[in-house]
């Protein structure tokens, strides 16, 4: 019997309640419902940044993970799958984010699905998305699902009105991109890559000339 997907999301909401930790909820349970409706078995962890962050700021000076720290980094190493979500500061991920993603492997999200979510004040700060969070992931040589999710706080309002459809729909389009992904369904196969000459030492090269 296949063993269930990991789905972790990693939020780095500051609040309790936390609207980024509401939406990072929100994307998981859209990713574990169409996964489940592919007879895929979910698991579904959440590992609350704000609770390790004095442990963070001790690996960046020590070196070394406290415990709390460890457990974190395991459970997202270990994950099929990812859901990273932050709140917008300064037209940028957070510091604690950023930090988390810094004490990690290199090599830990290499190849791992991710989709990447964030909340703010405005929809003014949505590209951040685009200009800060995407790059970020594709440095680390995560697989990041094309659709981004970005809720600004007067999308909480809508939600109950027509905006919210609208929200919704985001929400479940991109939770089904990252179970395709997880599920591992066939993807377009990609273009066969280019097949190159043999090098020939520039020495070679130099010489070639001189003689002729």
């Amino acid at each position: 019997m296949a063993q269930p997907v990991k789905l972790v999301v990693v939020s780095a909401g500051l609040g309790k309640p936390s609207s980024t930790r509401m939406l990072g909820d929100r994307l998981a349970e859209a990713a574990r419902r169409q996964l489940v409706d592919r007879g895929v078995e979910v698991d579904v962890h959440t590992v609350e940044l704000r609770d390790v962050a004095v442990d963070i700021a001790h690996n960046l000076v020590t070196g070394f993970p406290p415990p709390g720290l460890r457990a974190a980094i395991e459970t997202v190493t270990r994950a099929d799958a990812l859901i990273a979500v932050t709140p917008i500061f300064t037209a940028s991920y957070s510091g604690l984010f950023k930090s988390f993603f810094d004490v990690l492997d290199n090599t830990a999200l290499a190849g791992k699905p991710v989709l990447i979510a964030a909340t703010g004040g405005t929809a003014r700060h949505s590209l951040a998305l685009e200009h800060a969070l995407r790059p970020l992931f594709a440095y680390l040589r995560a697989t990041v699902v094309p659709t981004s999710v970005y809720v600004a706080t007067d999308d909480w309002g809508a939600a109950a009105g027509a905006g919210g459809d609208d929200l919704a729909a985001r929400i479940a389009r991109a939770g089904g991109e990252l179970a395709d992904l997880a599920a591992g369904l066939p993807r377009a196969a990609s273009a066969p890559a280019a097949e190159f000459e043999e090098v020939v030492p520039f020495a070679e090269q130099l010489a070639a000339l001189r003689r002729g």
